[in-house]
């Protein structure tokens, strides 16, 4: 029964994650002529095996995801922003801190017009928030009592390291430089370092996670960024502080291919709004061209 309880937290998860990507893209991207990409990337295997199981992954899924959905309005969606807040606070308060920040930077930088007042409700409750539960964010790595936090941290991550470093599927990801150590938490393992049939089926799953990537190395990306909403800013900066915090403590592929799905969602949220937002400048440009040739026509025909 807990098994069948956790697996449920998983699906609901999955339901606000759809309705996340729902609610703030309502264009459909179609690919492989009538599949919409939305729904195959929802049901990539990975992130359904580990959101099913018992443990920490399926509620910590699901909070992230709640808090996503309830925060573009958080007033009419107070519940389920507050429920999703204590699900990923109680349960990973360092990463209850990478959301805040990425929250306060999002409604900081994003093209909503937002009131002043409002503006500054959400950042006295995230950063006041911040400060009355730091000790437990830092209690996570047992730096509560540091004096040092920089140096205190580089021997944490140094020690977890090296005890997940001596696992079968192992990487020595401590003397990776950081551009490698990214690489290695979001794609890998590929077919050259694969453990077993499950890492196989993980290889096909990192290669499609690439390919999506790719998507958004173009010249325009940097441009659609400034005039992002606060959920594409909020997205982006949750996945990388979230990256960059993990890829100085993972050392394992295995322990990889669990923690990264609860973030890499928000990697796709910001993969799927620029390729939607690419499709909607390219419909309303072919509107106004047509709106254009039909003027001409009407002036046209005045004049003769």
């Amino acid at each position: 029964m807990m098994m069948v309880l956790f697996s449920w937290f998983g699906y609901v998860g999955f339901v606000y994650a759809y309705m996340f990507f729902r609610e703030n893209i309502p264009i459909k991207i179609k690919v492989f002529k009538n599949f919409d990409l939305l729904i195959l990337t929802l049901f990539l295997p990975n992130m359904h095996f580990w959101t099913a199981s018992l443990g920490k992954g399926a509620p910590i899924f699901l909070g992230l995801m709640m808090f996503a959905y309830a925060i573009k309005n958080p007033k009419s969606k107070l519940i389920t922003l507050i429920l999703g807040s204590a699900l990923i606070y109680f349960i990973r308060p360092h990463v209850f801190l990478f959301v805040a920040v990425g929250t306060v930077l999002g409604y900081m930088t994003g093209k909503e017009k937002i009131s002043f007042t409002r503006k500054l409700l959400i950042y006295i409750g995230m950063i006041g928030g911040l400060i009355m539960v730091q000790d437990q964010i830092l209690g996570v790595a047992g730096l509560e009592d540091s004096e040092n936090l920089v140096s205190d941290f580089e021997n944490f991550s140094e020690g977890r390291s090296q005890k997940l470093d001596n696992a079968g599927s192992g990487v020595s990801m401590d003397s990776y430089p950081l551009p490698l150590k990214f690489f290695t938490f979001w794609y890998r393992p590929l077919f050259f370092d694969a453990p077993g049939v499950l890492g196989l089926i993980v290889s096909a799953e990192n290669l499609i996670y690439l390919l999506l990537s790719l998507k958004i190395f173009k010249k325009d990306f940097i441009s659609f960024l400034k005039k992002s909403p606060i959920s594409v800013k909020m997205s982006l900066v949750v996945f990388f502080l979230s990256s960059f915090a993990m890829t100085f403590i993972m050392s394992n592929l295995g322990i990889i291919m669990r923690q990264k799905s609860m973030v890499m969602y928000f990697l796709f949220f910001v993969i799927y709004y620029y390729l939607a937002q690419k499709k909607y400048d390219k419909v309303m440009k072919l509107k106004r061209r047509k709106k254009a040739l039909e003027e001409m026509k009407l002036r046209e025909s005045v004049v003769s």
